[in-house]
């Protein structure tokens, strides 16, 4: 049965309808962000030591829970009203991915995975979309698009 290691509770600021969790160590980081976003495209991109998130608002503050388990964690389908929900596999040499926002850059927070380079299957999930959708196009929201990002070691 897998293990919660940690967990951390993140305000994302939004902007350009993303964000991205890249490396810390950026010399690691072929491409940049926002370098090669695809802009309105999927909900979860995957560039080397980088996850793409598309948003559907323009400017807000998103909220984010960041999961780091030993093994696959259980599906989270009871845990939300899940709107869109992605998986995908990131190599992170320097063990930590730093929030980047498409014009603000480098954001404060970071989520801490391990104290090693390792291979990581991420699962994203998102909710509040539809109603951030309507919000930011009056106003800057907060709290109403979540997210929750498991991560757990990549097998092989």
């Amino acid at each position: 049965m897998a293990e919660l290691i940690q967990q951390q509770e993140l305000d994302v600021e939004v902007d350009f309808y993303g964000f991205a969790l890249q490396d810390l160590d950026d010399t690691q980081v072929p491409l940049e962000y926002p370098e090669g976003r695809e802009a309105g495209g999927a909900f979860l991109t995957v560039h080397e030591g980088r996850l793409d998130i598309e948003s559907a608002g323009h400017t807000h503050t998103a909220a984010l829970t960041a999961e780091v388990w030993d093994a696959e964690p259980p599906a989270a389908d009871g845990r939300g009203a899940w709107e869109e929900r992605a998986e995908a596999r990131l190599h992170c040499p320097s063990g930590e991915l730093a929030l980047w926002g498409v014009a603000t850059g480098p954001m404060d927070a970071s989520v801490h995975l391990s104290d090693t380079d390792g291979m990581w299957q991420v699962r994203v999930y998102c909710e509040g979309r539809r109603e951030v959708q309507r919000l930011a196009q009056e106003g800057v929201p907060e709290g109403i698009e979540r997210y929750l990002v498991q991560f757990w070691p990549a097998a092989g």
